[in-house]
This record gives C-alpha cells, sequence and structure tokens, in this order.
C-alpha cells in the first residue's frame, strides 16, 4: 500500500488530477473525522465545507508536496485542513468583534482595487512606492481573474462589492464559516501573484 500510494503521490504531483483525486478519496475522510470543532462554532463551520476548501487547496499546491520533507501526504493535508478551520474561526470572531481595517472602505470601483491592494499588499516584500493607481487596478484586476472561479467570487462580492456577509455566504451557497476559509485562501493567492509582479518590487522591469 506504500508503495502505491508513493507512486500515486509522484503522479499527482506530475499533474494527473486522477491520482491526486485517489489520495483525496482515501485520506480525506479520516481527516475531516479528525476535526474538532468547538461547540461554540458547530452551527457555522461543518466539517464538508472545511474539506471542500482543503481539496481545493489541495489541487491548487500539490506541486509543492515533497515526499522526502513530509511526513505524510495525510499530515500535509490535515495541516491544510487544519489552517482553513483555524481561518474560519478567525472570520467568525472577528464578526462578533468587527476590526474595520479588515474591511475596504466603500467607494468606486477602482477604489476598492486599491484598498484591496492596500491591505494585502503589507506582507508583499518591499512594494513599490511607484507604483500608480491604474497600475495597481490593472495588476489586482488581473490577479482577480487568475483566482479560481470560488476564491474570485468572494474576493469580489466580499471585498469589492462590499456585501454583507451572509449575503455572501447566500449568493455562494456556503456557510459563513466557509466564506471566511474561502476568502483567507483567496487572499494568499492574490499576494503570491502580486508577489511576483517586478512592478511590485520597485524594479522598474
Amino acid at each position: 500500500m506504500e508503495n502505491q500510494d508513493q507512486q500515486l503521490i509522484q503522479r499527482a504531483i506530475g499533474g494527473e488530477t486522477q491520482a491526486l483525486t485517489q489520495l483525496l478519496g482515501s485520506y480525506g475522510p479520516s481527516v475531516e473525522r479528525a476535526l474538532q470543532i468547538s461547540p461554540t462554532w458547530q452551527a457555522m463551520i461543518e466539517p464538508a465545507d472545511v474539506m471542500q476548501v482543503t481539496y481545493l487547496e489541495a489541487f491548487l499546491r500539490i506541486k509543492t508536496f515533497d515526499p522526502e520533507r513530509a511526513s505524510s501526504f495525510e499530515a500535509w493535508l490535515r495541516r491544510i485542513a487544519e489552517n482553513n478551520l483555524r481561518d474560519a474561526i478567525k472570520g467568525l470572531s472577528r464578526k462578533k468583534q468587527p476590526q474595520p481595517r479588515n474591511r475596504i472602505k466603500p467607494g468606486g470601483y477602482e477604489d476598492s482595487l486599491v484598498g484591496l491592494y492596500e491591505m494585502i499588499s503589507a506582507s508583499i516584500s518591499t512594494p513599490s512606492q511607484q507604483v500608480g493607481r491604474a497600475e495597481i487596478c490593472k495588476a489586482v484586476e488581473s490577479a482577480i481573474a487568475a483566482l479560481p472561479e470560488r476564491y474570485a467570487k468572494v474576493i469580489r462580492l466580499y471585498d469589492l462589492e462590499g456585501r454583507p456577509i451572509d449575503e455572501v455566504a447566500a449568493a455562494l451557497e456556503r456557510s459563513t464559516g466557509a466564506v471566511h476559509m474561502l476568502r483567507a485562501r483567496a487572499q494568499d493567492r492574490l499576494r503570491e501573484i502580486l508577489g511576483t509582479q517586478s512592478m511590485f518590487f520597485g524594479s522598474g522591469a
């Protein structure tokens, strides 16, 4: 079984969707059963919600999985699931104690794009101070377009259009906990995309 898993992992890393699907089918249920959701949040976070985002992240990140350094595929998948659960709880906690800096101030569409960039750019190394407004809007739009559909939709509805979390959840047909998970992962992906663009590092390229 171990040799079979190793073969599946190598094929999955190589881009074979069926191999990754088989691995997720083997290990996903045990990861889901191991999730520990506090009674405080059980009404707002379903284990299935956590796993849906976890599976999507697994497809996006499988090429970064290093079999020689990771303890196991299951442990890698469990860390992704636990991170998603943690982000859902963080988001739900903020809803009880809103923090203005976590939302973009209402304004026009370009204002929202710039606000989104400013909110996520703090973790992008040495962003260029010379980047103009039009360049920022173009880059953020391009980055959003490169996101998986569900990630792009949550960013547009929640961050750019400023809709209430309950309304976003209804539009996505997901729980509010799932929306917070999707948004956290979408912002991670935006940081990665924007961080690779030379214009944000003041290279002048």
